[in-house]
């Protein structure tokens, strides 16, 4: 869901080419499951489609070939850094870190609740990833490709401890 959100705030922005996102989970289990129907249907109503992702695991990317890695909990925060293992690696935030409210809270993981749970962590994780996009913005000076300026792309990880997010 995270992903999804992202890639899609930077096509309406106009900038989805200057972003390579993928997303894994640190509890590996599930790869290769396609993602929840609640996650699905609360995705196509933002009009965001998820449905063709494939649940992966960090263990299964290469962790040096990004520039940040945005987790949801505290849990995967230490999930990825120990995966990182003291290896100089990418810059590894909180989500909410980017939010406008509820910096440094965790984002839950809706799996275990209602079809509802999936629609507040969606739109928890729109506030979250367009203050990623507004930040990488700002860094970088990026601008909307009409105004012809062209930036270094930057690379994004989005992780989730379980697949539902």
């Amino acid at each position: 869901m995270a992903e999804g959100m992202f890639r899609h705030l930077t096509v309406v922005h106009g900038v989805e080419d200057r972003f390579d996102t993928a997303s894994a989970g640190t509890v590996c289990y599930q790869t290769g499951s396609f993602p929840d129907p609640r996650a699905v249907r609360a995705a196509g109503r933002y009009g965001i489609d998820i449905s063709d992702k494939r649940a992966q695991c960090i263990h299964d990317l290469d962790m040096n070939g990004f520039d940040r890695v945005f987790v949801m909990d505290h849990e995967n925060h230490r999930d990825v850094l120990e995966t990182l293992d003291g290896r100089n690696g990418p810059g590894v935030h909180l989500m909410t870190e980017f939010a406008a409210d509820g910096a440094g809270h965790e984002i839950q993981d809706p799996y275990y609740g209602s079809e509802e749970g999936f629609d507040s962590t969606l739109a928890r994780l729109a506030g979250c990833a367009a203050g990623i996009l507004v930040r990488l913005q700002e860094e970088y000076g990026i601008v909307l490709p009409a105004a012809g300026v062209r930036c270094r792309n930057e690379t994004i990880q989005s992780y989730g401890h379980g697949f539902g997010r």
